[in-house]
């Protein structure tokens, strides 16, 4: 196989894909041996049909032999993105395609794009392959678990570098619209064959693309063409039911906008969204309670681990008129006996909002958060309680509040020793998960036939104690009487 072979065969494979005309062929592969340091070509007599990312592997492996890139993680990343950016449609081409396709419904238009971001490897297909995931069952449905692999990790050398580089401020961070077409850095990732649709949002600049690493089915993200801190207020929800308006198919959420509470990237407006139904969308009710200054919208508490008001009204602003009226009491609500302060030196009470169309209805999920932290809670007291955060010790996000954990990738080999050790096989089990494991011991009869799948359960059932650990009112009836106390200020309104 030589490198002409390699460049043929990706044109060949983009032709069929429908992403090269023919006409093109010329100039694209001109802009490919640019690419890889080639002056010259040779038209090869036989080609071997493969699938284009093959192509692209190899086009890469022949770029670090001759020494045009070094073998790292980074500059292969860099090189990948540049050369599907040659077979990427420009900005405006894509816009226009998908404004064409919108006239025919949404689903159409974010097909086109959804397509086009896994096909030219945007959306990492193969890595996001390598990802263990799975359903367990638990008293509030079927919790999802993935141990996120898709990721690759820098090796300890790059990690030096990234270490050791010089901070860049441009993009700002990886949330910007100048992301899209940037070639990458050591301490930014590759970003040539990213595209962004635009999009007008309650009159600002809004664009929308899909999570390169994505953890459920067409996880798009949503994002200011401003490069502003995210907020929780009235406007975060006219926006999240906008989306849903214009995208009736797609959930549409925020993080929280506190540490702790909230997501990775607190420094720029965004959302994410798609078109995945998660075990909180189809949960049932606790039960239900009027609001007295909004008696056409229905509201009720939802029967799951963390603490989520749900409203349901035909009309969105209405809606978002009832959102912030909960929003603004629980900024100010105190209640100790279940450790809830709104304030000490700072503001602690936020909301992790989630919409979605259910018909015609416009529905919303207001999960009650607090970022608290005391002695005996040092990384807060609604967080992943310390016996747990050897499974889990990341901020429980968005993602996370709606029942899909996002374990890291460490797990997958450690658990693999947890396994060993409840076979009391040779075992080399990490320390933070004996306990855990010795608990299991006593609790199961643990067989090589049945090892996995038990440890599977007994994650999940962690999964459940985090959620759990990160409500506010906990679903006990000293929690619930306690949630009820709250959801008395909405059915007293202006009484109170």
């Amino acid at each position: 196989m030589t490198i002409f072979e390699s460049v043929t065969g990706f044109l060949q494979e983009s032709i069929l894909l429908g992403d090269v005309h023919e006409i093109d062929v010329i100039y694209k592969r001109n802009q490919l041996l640019d690419l890889l340091g080639l002056t010259e070509y040779t038209e090869p007599n036989q080609i071997k049909k493969k699938d284009r990312l093959h192509y692209l592997d190899e086009m890469i492996e022949d770029a670090v032999k001759r020494a045009l890139i070094n073998d790292t993680l980074t500059e292969k990343e860099i090189l990948e993105s540049k050369i599907m950016d040659v077979i990427t449609p420009a900005p405006s081409v894509i816009n226009a395609k998908f404004n064409e396709l919108f006239l025919d419904g949404p689903k159409k238009a974010t097909a086109y794009f959804y397509q086009l971001s896994k096909k030219n490897d945007y959306i990492k297909t193969r890595a996001i392959q390598k990802n263990i995931v799975y359903g367990s069952e638990t008293p509030f449905g079927e919790l999802e678990v993935t141990i996120n692999l898709s990721k690759p990790e820098k090796d300890p050398k790059e990690i030096a570098d990234v270490k050791n580089s010089t901070a860049g401020s441009y993009p700002k961070c990886q949330l910007c619209m100048e992301n899209e077409g940037y070639a990458g850095r050591l301490n930014h990732p590759a970003r040539s064959n990213h595209r962004i649709i635009r999009f007008e949002l309650a009159g600002e600049k809004w664009g929308f693309q899909y999570s390169p690493y994505a953890y459920y089915d067409e996880h798009a993200i949503f994002l200011s063409s401003v490069h502003k801190p995210m907020v929780i207020n009235r406007d975060s929800f006219q926006r999240l039911l906008l989306i849903t308006e214009k995208f009736p198919h797609y959930f549409v959420g925020s993080n929280a906008d506190l540490p702790i509470v909230g997501g990775s990237i607190l420094s720029h407006d965004h959302y994410q969204g798609g078109a995945h139904n998660f075990t909180m969308a189809k949960a049932e009710s606790l039960y239900s309670f009027e609001m007295s200054n909004f008696p056409q919208v229905q509201a009720s508490v939802v029967k799951w681990p963390m603490s989520v008001i749900r409203l349901r009204a035909k009309d969105a602003e209405l809606l978002t008129d009832a959102a912030t009226s909960i929003l603004e009491k629980w900024r100010t609500y105190t209640d100790e006996a279940v450790k809830v302060i709104a304030k000490t030196s700072e503001w602690h009470n936020t909301i992790t909002p989630i919409a979605r169309r259910r018909g015609t209805d416009f529905e919303m999920d207001l999960v009650l958060r607090n970022n608290r932290t005391t002695e005996e809670y040092p990384d807060g007291i609604f967080h992943p309680h310390q016996d747990v955060q050897h499974i889990k010790k990341e901020n429980i996000g968005l993602i996370e509040v709606m029942g899909l954990a996002v374990l890291p990738p460490r797990l997958k080999d450690e658990l693999l020793e947890v396994e060993k050790y409840l076979l009391n096989a040779s075992h080399d089990i990490k320390e933070i998960h004996r306990p855990w494991a010795e608990k299991i011991k006593m609790e199961q009869e643990i067989t090589p036939e049945n090892v996995t799948a038990v440890l599977k359960t007994e994650v999940a059932n962690v999964f459940l104690r985090v959620l759990t650990d990160a409500g506010v009112f906990k679903m006990t009836d000293y929690g619930i009487n306690a949630f009820k106390r709250f959801t008395k200020l909405m059915e007293d309104g202006d009484k109170r």
